[in-house]
């Protein structure tokens, strides 16, 4: 039996964009968000202004089109919200793709999909607006989970819909719409959903990673990004 990443390989060519990417003109630029960027600051961090200025400048000076990363990142970032804080130890391991950019910008389905469910997470520190799609790739069955989008990205959708390859399913949500962040999307890989609906982790608890790296693949696979 092929693996999940053999079934995705296999199929690359028919595996379309996520966000709009000219891989001749434009850049990616890493972003680190765990305890070695001493740069942000709680200052930073504690206003959601200042973090996307932070961002913004970062993309700017060095001529990047997106930042990107942060799969399977211990990210310092998640103390800016007692969302991510569960007993005892908090959660920090994040457990997909983030790619910052503009509010507004455009959001597609990279394969033939059906809404699995939607729903607005609006906690500070959440998703905000958020969409998850089921898909079916050679007999395979996983799960897509879209956060931080705009609110209207979630009008006229229903479950079991189905969305065609290459369309545009959402954008990039405003801070008051993606749980007060910098404009991004977390794309987020998940073989079992384990019965939710309109949400699922996107950090865990370092001691739990295993478990949770293991049912959320790298969301590399679809995105197929490099720097250089």
């Amino acid at each position: 039996m092929k693996t999940f990443d053999q079934i995705i390989k296999s199929n690359a060519s028919a595996i379309l964009k996520v966000v709009d990417f000219d891989v001749v003109s434009d850049q990616l630029l890493p972003l680190d968000f765990t305890a070695t960027n001493t740069e942000l600051t709680d200052q930073i961090l504690d206003n959601t202004d200042l973090f996307s200025t932070w961002v913004s400048q970062k993309l700017t000076d060095h001529n990047a089109r997106y930042g990107i990363g942060g799969y399977g990142e211990h990210r310092t970032i998640y103390s800016r919200s007692a969302h991510f804080d569960t007993g005892e130890e908090p959660r920090r391991l994040h457990l997909g793709v983030d790619i910052w950019g503009p509010a507004g910008t455009p959001v597609y389905t990279f394969y033939d999909a059906t809404v699995q469910s939607f729903a607005n997470n609006n906690n500070f520190g959440d998703y905000g607006a958020t969409i998850i799609l089921a898909y079916e790739i050679d007999g395979f069955k996983f799960n897509v989970l879209y956060g931080h989008l705009s609110l209207a990205s979630l009008n006229n959708l229903e479950e079991g819909q189905f969305i065609p390859a290459g369309n545009k399913i959402a954008e990039l949500g405003a801070k008051e719409e993606n749980g007060y962040w910098p404009p991004h999307l977390h794309f987020q890989l998940i073989k079992d959903l384990q019965g939710l609906k309109g949400d699922y982790p996107g950090v865990c608890k370092f001691s739990e990673r295993e478990k949770y790296l293991a049912n959320c693949p790298d969301p590399n696979l679809i995105l197929n990004y490099s720097f250089g």
